[in-house]
């Protein structure tokens, strides 16, 4: 072939794999926009909203206004209506439009009593949502999940026991309590309120991490600290001043305290950062707001938490505080990227509205922070793209130019590479593995580098194999290694060597329930390293291309569609960790044959003849 023709043949085979943001990936984006099992797309649609409003002048701020409604309602209203546009129900709406907002610039309360308004019951309100108490809520799914039950009974036996605060309420004299006497006083402001909201979050978010941990899973900091803030703000005068030890009058209310409690009990650090802007946020203001946000949303279903879990993955020190998958370093499935709304609205904010500037900053941040960068690049792309299907804005506009030029380039260095793989006689299986293969050995050299940097140590892994059925024996596991992974790898820590075989299937459940290898510091870093990398590897479903191209490219070369996608995904022995992709992959080939052959036509008339 010429090099024209060449050219057409990549160019064919990039346009039909790049086609639909269905052709690249085997997660369920159609679903996404309904809302079945994930929540990403409501959140990019309702921060599109929240980015759009801001842009046009709308004030965020939540004042304590006599008017019955300020520019907020307006901002949250239409939040809520996008985001239940995109399948979100009610409560999960709220939750969405609130969290938003609450990043974006509103504060979580304003006013008493008069003009008071709350930002979780704003949201709520306009979402249609019912009000419930914060028995309703749960953690973000962690495996399992669990519900505020273990701190409501911890915070409340403390408080039967009479031994959760100094005071006993039996010794005060009629009409001191509810009124200005102790309310607005020293005993109120200075004694009762700080040391009740402390120490209720402190008891409450300790027993949600015991409970967690009963249920066989890590309690990450963020959630035992969340719902135990939220409870504690059911119990304590969410309007009340604290004393001036925590700021001057006026800066800081009983949330604040509630907030540092539940700080303190679970180690968070004290100070968070926005990924892109470093926007600097106090962490025990934000956990007491969001007590106070979540004690008024309603009742969020596990998704709708799973989706906050993931806006605060915006953050960048959310591996420490065990918020959301979309932060990196690992890719998770296209369901869970929503981390980047956030830093999104921030950086539109801060560029006027400049989605390129705006889509530099977001791809820099993402070059940074993850093993596979361009994969990450590309999924984001892909479901910024879905999500515009129910709504555009500035924000899914930064998304996709942040990962465009990125996907467009992964894409073509594919089809070049596969083309000139076949053109040499290999076959398309073996280019599928070749692309896999090449991109195993890269999340092994970026894994070791930011593995490295993150734990203080060196750190180097080598995967000695990755297949299917490390337990099972079935059909369908045989295939799909994503299911039942038989992980083995090298992995040095500072020079010590280790040879984990069979991670998923014997080692972790030996280290787990048997103590087998407890008594080595270092045993948990090497599994931690070998699932952190291979957890990479496993959720690649969220980006086919290494399957999709090399089908498209030969069936261009002469082979019949549908066997090309069932060759280039056995090939893919990586790619292939879920199933769909051959059928996606038949799809891409009979496009790129399609329009190859619109391109090679001589003749410049496209109609047919008389």
């Amino acid at each position: 072939m010429s090099d024209m023709e060449r050219e057409r043949v990549i160019l064919a085979a990039s346009l039909a794999a790049t086609f639909r943001p269905d052709f690249m990936t085997n997660d369920k984006v159609e679903a996404a926009t309904k809302g079945h099992g994930v929540l990403v797309v409501p959140v990019l649609a309702a921060a599109n909203s929240i980015a759009d409003d801001l842009l046009k002048g709308l004030d965020i701020s939540l004042v304590d206004a006599a008017a019955p409604d300020i520019p907020l309602d307006i901002i949250i209203e239409r939040a809520v209506n996008a985001a239940k546009s995109a399948g979100a129900a009610p409560e999960n709406a709220a939750l969405i439009a609130a969290a938003l907002a609450y990043f974006s610039g509103a504060a979580a309360r304003a006013g008493v009593p008069m003009a008071n308004r709350k930002l979780g019951a704003m949201a709520r309100m306009h979402a249609g949502a019912t009000r419930t108490s914060a028995i309703a809520l749960t953690t973000n799914k962690f495996t399992h999940r669990i519900t505020a039950f273990p701190a409501y009974k911890a915070i409340y036996e403390k408080l039967m026991e009479k031994k959760l605060i100094k005071l006993d309420g039996a010794v005060l004299p009629p009409f001191i309590a509810g009124g200005a006497i102790y309310g607005h006083s020293k005993l109120g402001e200075d004694i009762v309120v700080p040391e009740l909201a402390k120490e209720a979050a402190k008891v409450g978010a300790l027993a949600m991490k015991n409970a967690m941990e009963g249920a066989g899973m890590t309690a990450y900091p963020l959630w035992p600290a969340l719902i135990a803030a939220a409870v504690t703000m059911e119990i304590v005068h969410p309007d009340s001043f604290v004393s001036e030890e925590y700021g001057p009058f006026g800066s800081k209310f009983s949330c604040y305290a509630a907030g540092q409690g539940a700080v303190e009990a679970m180690g968070l650090p004290a100070k968070i950062h926005v990924r892109g802007t470093g926007e600097e946020y106090d962490t025990a203001q934000v956990i007491g707001d969001f007590g106070l946000i979540l004690k008024d949303i309603g009742a969020p279903s596990v998704i709708g938490m799973m989706a906050l879990n993931e806006i605060f993955a915006g953050f960048q020190e959310s591996a420490i505080i065990g918020a959301g998958f979309s932060g990196g370093p690992v890719n998770p499935p296209l369901g869970h990227l929503n981390g980047d709304a956030v830093p999104a609205i921030k950086l539109l904010l801060k560029h006027k509205g400049d989605v390129y500037a705006a889509a530099d900053d977001i791809k820099r941040y993402k070059m940074e922070s993850f093993f596979d960068p361009e994969m990450a690049l590309t999924a984001l792309n892909t479901i910024a793209r879905v999500a515009e299907w129910v709504k555009r804005g500035p924000v899914t506009k930064a998304l996709m130019i942040a990962g465009e030029d990125v996907r467009d380039r992964a894409v073509y260095r594919r089809a070049a590479k596969a083309y000139e793989m076949l053109k040499a006689g290999k076959s398309v299986e073996e280019v599928a593995r070749a692309l896999d293969e090449e991109r195993l050995h890269y999340v092994e050299r970026r894994a070791s580098e930011i593995l490295s940097a993150f734990l203080g140590k060196k750190i180097e892994i080598k995967f000695t194999e990755l297949r299917p059925q490390a337990r099972r024996h079935d059909e369908f596991t045989a295939k799909y290694w994503g299911f039942d992974s038989y992980i083995s790898y090298d992995v040095t820590i500072d020079g010590k060597k280790y040879h984990i075989e069979n991670l998923s299937a014997k080692v972790v459940p030996e280290y787990a329930i048997e103590g087998k290898g407890r008594e080595d510091p270092d045993m948990g870093t090497a599994i931690f390293v070998g699932a952190v990398a291979a957890q990479e590897l496993q959720y690649i479903g969220h980006t086919i291309i290494n399957i999709t191209v090399p089908a498209a490219v030969a069936a261009i070369l002469g082979m019949d569609p549908k066997d090309a996608g069932k060759k280039a995904e056995n090939g893919a022995y990586l790619t292939r960790a879920i199933p769909g992709a051959k059928y996606n992959a038949r799809e891409v080939a009979a496009m790129a044959k399609r329009i190859y052959e619109m391109m090679s036509q001589e003749k410049h008339d496209i109609l047919p003849p008389r």
